[in-house]
């Protein structure tokens, strides 16, 4: 009951910030389809909410020292994911690697899961509101 009372929205909140990073990267992936020599990038979801679960848990580095290296920072707002160059089944001539079909369906699928991120979130959150009130 604890664990919950400490983190009521759970890893969701983390979720919707990589899903939001990962609809950045699939976006700019659609709107350079037709440039040359553009790589289309992606990142793991897995490997990236893992990232931002760890780098809030409770074994995350804390420095003391100015000299101390500093743990879990991360580069961006998804937990420091790493973002990969994505291989096309169809390589083109000009050397782009977005495969619009590919892209959609990844951009549609990200929007579906934070879609359903967000409705879990809103129903955990009228869940603690009523809980609180002691309607």
């Amino acid at each position: 009951m604890a664990a919950t009372l400490q983190n009521p929205l759970g890893i969701h909140e983390q979720a919707l910030l990589v899903r939001e990073r990962r609809a950045e990267l699939l976006a700019q992936n659609l709107a350079n389809a037709d440039t040359p020599g553009y790589k289309a990038r992606d990142m793991d979801f897995r490997s990236a909410l893992a990232a931002a679960e760890g780098q809030r848990g409770a074994g995350t580095l804390r420095t003391t020292q100015a000299r101390h290296i500093a743990g879990g920072a991360g580069v961006d707002g998804a937990g420091g994911a790493e973002v990969l160059y994505r291989t096309p089944s169809q390589p083109s001539i000009d050397g782009n690697t977005v495969e619009m079909e590919t892209e959609r369906g990844a951009f549609l699928e990200n929007s579906l899961r934070y879609q359903a991120s967000l409705q879990f979130l809103g129903s955990r959150l009228r869940t603690l509101t009523t809980a609180l009130k002691g309607e």
